[in-house]
């Protein structure tokens, strides 16, 4: 997810944030959601009445640490996007973006993508910006005592679950841990 406060940027691409937080918050919504939706599959699948799972997801809290990148300026499907990169002396980076997937980076008016020798002042996405991680705590003492395969099949089926939300082909790896 990225955000961006340029003129148009929201006009130009479907479901980019406009804040930071804004960003943070749908990939938690996001994430969250996709937990609670699959420990409420697995609750009746188990035959639990509602109320009891209710109160289960009651006990679970989900924290998600995700940095969002910002782009300064963004160029949307264009077959020459350094064409289209406003030169300025800001450094924060212009995305390149095709679809709704940032592709590449660029900084004042040096990126090039044309195949040119200047192809390499383009940026890929650090990845700090591809990586979500986050922490499922729970007092509920069943969930509190499950292995570690049975937490990675629910990571499993909530990255399923994500994929077919806004975004969701850019989920693509998920790993549990349990301590």
């Amino acid at each position: 997810m990225t955000f961006s406060s340029a003129a148009g940027a929201a006009a130009q691409v479907a479901g980019i944030s406009t804040s930071a937080n804004a960003a943070r918050a749908f990939v938690n919504r996001a994430v969250m959601q996709a937990v609670f939706n699959v420990l409420e599959q697995q609750g009746r699948a188990a035959g639990l009445p509602d109320f009891i799972i209710s109160s289960i997801l009651n006990q679970l809290t989900v924290n998600i640490n995700y940095a969002p990148l910002e782009c300064k300026d963004v160029v949307v499907n264009h077959p020459n996007p350094a064409a289209d990169i406003r030169t300025t002396m800001d450094t924060r980076p212009k995305c390149i973006i095709f679809g709704t997937t940032v592709t590449a980076l660029c900084n004042k008016d040096m990126c090039k993508l044309d195949g040119s020798e200047q192809n390499k002042l383009a940026d890929t996405i650090p990845s700090t910006h591809l990586t979500i991680s986050g922490t499922l705590m729970t007092t509920n003492i069943i969930m509190s005592n499950w292995s570690r395969q049975m937490w990675q099949s629910v990571v499993n089926r909530v990255l399923r679950a994500t994929a077919s939300r806004p975004f969701g082909l850019h989920f693509f790896s998920a790993v549990a841990t349990v301590s």
